[in-house]
């Protein structure tokens, strides 16, 4: 896709025109179970973009605008689709076109100029921390969190608790155990650095373990995926440059993520969003081909070492959907579990099903998405398995929040936390 189909709508109407409206996307939309809708799938979502182009409905229209944020962008429609129809990034391009229109909310455009600094979004990030237990009230066992207060949306719901200190802070920018055979810059994400910084660590000690010599940019910041989901194009365009010229000042030839948002907006989000820009779509091109998945790094790119360390457990692994839909994800982090000495992997009915977290859908839409992710939790608890692993931090939240409302004790985590206890404490 260009960047023009971001930036105006006359690029939509090619798109639109690929679409036979066969409903092949209904049958893996995982909104539409929960709605029956029309409007709750690809087909409804793109008859809604035909008549805004025709001028039969306005984009400013309250109807419109729910249907188009009715959706999770998970892809799932376009793994479906036997035509190609590029049905996230119309969508995409629809609520562009609104925030140039009318402007962003108010809401999400405080949150998102907040993104874009990253001082002030590190300042209130560790405020939070440190204020944390007077708006909180920790659940029994390891779920998390849920508010004091009734505050809205959020009341009920069950989160993480914020790092004290974020993970960029305490790791040096460059991490080795001895001499290394590969150097990575790892990009940590957000949610990474500031709620699960014991992964971030597992991560690098995975690395090392590997002879993997770990640099962490100091500059580096949120990839920007959640303001080009709502619409913020250039807020999107502002953070991909300020991790291109990040990445570029830390002297790494390959970059690793660990989170499935996170890979993709490196792999594909940042050259859609700057393929136009003379100076860093050539940039987001060079850093296309050289970001990894850590499974993928491990697996592909680097000598793997076979982990020592036993453990009994079966698992699950649930994939996440930027990381299986477009990265193309799915069997590194499966060949990484397997080759733990005693680990069982029993696969889900349906691995690659949404957990329905869509990073904000979960928040503005909780009903249909707490439907998604119990149709999820029940194939989780159908193998069997004692432990339900991931590769994507958004995933860990929403299905650790679902399986606690089951009041089941077992909490969602990332595949390389096990592998990292499977190496032990030598690395």
């Amino acid at each position: 896709m260009k960047t023009a189909l971001y930036d105006s709508l006359d690029g939509v109407a090619d798109a639109l025109a690929k679409c036979m409206k066969c409903g092949n996307c209904m049958a893996v939309c995982p909104v539409y179970p929960a709605e029956k809708r029309e409007s709750s799938y690809a087909r409804g979502k793109l008859a809604i973009a035909e008549a805004v182009l025709r001028g039969d409905l306005r984009l400013d229209d309250g109807s419109v605008q729910e249907k188009l944020f009715n959706c999770l962008v998970c892809t799932s429609c376009m793994q479906n689709c036997p035509c190609g129809v590029d049905v996230g990034g119309i969508v995409i391009a629809l609520r562009a076109a609104l925030a140039r229109e009318k402007g962003l909310h108010a809401v999400k455009r405080v949150i998102f100029r907040t993104l874009r600094n990253q001082t002030l979004f590190n300042r209130l990030m560790k405020t939070g921390a440190s204020l944390q237990r007077l708006g909180l009230r920790r659940i029994p066992g390891d779920a998390g969190y849920e508010l004091r207060f009734n505050i809205g949306l959020l009341t009920k719901r069950i989160f993480p608790g914020l790092a004290a200190t974020p993970f960029r802070e305490q790791a040096p920018e460059r991490i080795s155990f001895h001499k290394p055979g590969a150097t990575a810059a790892f990009f940590t994400g957000c949610t990474f650095n500031y709620i699960f910084p014991g992964v971030a660590w597992d991560v690098v000690k995975v690395l090392n373990a590997n002879d993997v010599e770990v640099l962490v940019p100091g500059g580096q910041q949120c990839c920007g995926i959640a303001l080009l989901a709502h619409g913020d194009v250039e807020g999107a365009r502002d953070l991909a440059r300020k991790n291109l010229d990040a990445m570029e000042t830390c002297g790494a030839a390959q970059i690793v993520t660990a989170c499935g948002s996170c890979g993709e907006s490196w792999q594909h989000g940042f050259l859609k969003i700057l393929a136009d820009d003379p100076v860093y779509g050539p940039k987001a091109a060079f850093w296309q081909s050289r970001t990894f998945d850590i499974s993928t790094f491990l697996t592909a790119v680097v000598p793997f070492r076979q982990p020592e360390g036993r453990m009994e457990e079966t698992v699950t692994y649930h994939d996440s959907c930027h990381m299986k839909k477009v990265m193309k994800v799915f069997t590194e982090p499966r060949i990484l579990l397997q080759s733990i000495p005693g680990v069982t992997l029993k696969e889900m009915t349906r691995p690659d099903a949404c957990c329905g977290s869509g990073g904000s859908y979960t928040i503005t839409h909780p009903e249909t998405s707490a439907g998604i992710t119990g149709r999820k939790i029940e194939d989780i608890l159908n193998t069997g398995a004692g432990r339900v692993v991931t590769g994507c931090p958004g995933c860990m939240m929403q299905l650790s929040e679902g399986l606690a409302r089951a009041r089941r004790p077992m909490v969602a985590g990332h595949y390389i936390s096990l592998l990292a206890r499977a190496y032990g404490e030598n690395f």
